[in-house]
């Protein structure tokens, strides 16, 4: 029997010729001359962004026609990401993020102005979070507590809410989980927020009487308070925008809070960087009705309760085990339904579109009396320490 002849491979292409690098051009040799060179770089990124703006307003003509949602969380945070991974040059990695954050709200709202809660009131980590993720083209709102955001983006009052669900030295924010147990939404994206405490006050440290601020942050600059502050009462606020408040009517008083609380309430910062702790960092997490679709390098996060039998934590892990798939977290919370009865918290590396992760959810199903997936988003891949 002939054999079926093969077609002919397409030739291959000609290889091109490695690019060459453009040479940097000779450093200005005054400083009239530098700021020329300023002045056209400047014109130059303004004409780029008009032309921004310009594609950024016909995109949302499309997606109105095609009766599509105007924003994508997921998809924002993972080009933060990308955005800020190929900063290798002069420019700060952080204020590249920054910069191209706001870049992405101002254009965002040419096609619709996104609606974001947020823990209140104004200058706490979690409003800092939802500028860092929204930019400041936004309409934020505050509010006061985890289960009043949730309650906002399902009633559509707002589009999304940013709460936090985890922190690097005090661990999981157990309202976020007793929320997640019960609410419909989903999780579209997560955002990892550094937490930088500053001492903010209107005197010297040999003024101050009491240090004002919310407890959990009490907690983590508990050594420096020790070591610089012995003798000053250390009281409990609701927030540190309060604990600032306060700071600022009163020169006894400190408090301790992020830079944006000294801007707010127009405190100096008296010494920087007090945490105990340099590498603190805060997860949040974006809720709302959307499921991003898979970017390559997604987590997807499950709740469920296992049924009461022997060997249930092993018939709980194999089925991801069995398959590679990494268990990044595992936390267990009281299903509040009845004495003992529990439900676990899990992120896996995957998107819930996988093969391996379909497979795992169905060999899972019948070891436990609720399953559900609350959402795959893109992995955060910040990075505090690099440049």
């Amino acid at each position: 029997m002939a054999k079926t002849p093969r077609p002919a491979a397409a030739p291959a292409p000609p290889r091109a010729a490695p690019a060459r690098r453009k040479r940097p051009a000779a450093a200005p040799a005054t400083l009239e001359e530098c700021r020329r060179q300023i002045d056209r770089i400047d014109r130059g990124l303004i004409e780029l962004l008009d032309e921004r703006a310009r594609v950024a307003r016909r995109i949302g003509q499309i997606k109105r026609g095609q009766g599509r949602g105007f924003f994508d969380a997921g998809r924002h945070i993972e080009k933060l990401n990308a955005i800020a991974q190929r900063g290798a040059g002069d420019f700060p990695t952080e204020g590249l993020r920054l910069v191209f954050g706001e870049i992405l709200s101002a254009c965002l709202a040419l096609q619709q102005p996104q609606r974001v809660a947020f823990l209140g009131p104004e200058a706490t980590f979690s409003h800092i979070a939802a500028v860092r993720a929204f930019g400041r083209s936004v309409d934020y709102t505050p509010y006061g507590s985890i289960p009043e955001i949730f309650e906002a983006v399902e009633k559509e009052w707002v589009d999304f809410g940013i709460v936090p669900i985890e922190n690097s030295t005090g661990g999981v924010i157990h309202t976020t989980l007793d929320e997640l147990m019960t609410s419909s939404l989903s999780i579209c994206a997560e955002i990892h927020t550094p937490i930088r405490h500053n001492l903010l006050c209107l005197g010297e440290l040999s003024d101050i009487r009491k240090v004002c601020t919310h407890p959990q942050i009490l907690s983590q600059c508990r050594e420096w308070l020790k070591a610089h502050l012995p003798g000053a009462a250390q009281v409990e606020t609701a927030s540190s925008g309060e604990g600032a408040a306060l700071a600022a009517a009163d020169r006894t008083i400190a408090a301790i809070g992020p830079e944006l609380a000294a801007k707010l309430h127009g405190l100096p910062i008296r010494v920087r960087r007090i945490e105990d702790r340099k590498d603190n960092i805060t997860r949040f997490i974006i809720v709302g009705h959307q499921s991003p679709l898979p970017s390559g390098n997604d987590k997807t996060s499950l709740m469920f309760s296992i049924k009461d039998v022997p060997g249930a934590l092993r018939q709980l892990l194999s089925p991801f085990s069995n398959r590679g798939l990494n268990l990044t977290k595992i936390e267990s919370r009281p299903s509040r339904r009845r004495a003992w009865d529990y439900i676990f918290f899990v992120d896996v590396a995957g998107h819930m579109l996988d093969p391996a992760l379909i497979e795992a959810l169905e060999e899972l199903k019948p070891y436990t009396t609720f399953l559900r997936v609350l959402g795959s988003y893109p992995v955060d891949t910040y990075d505090p320490d690099k440049r």
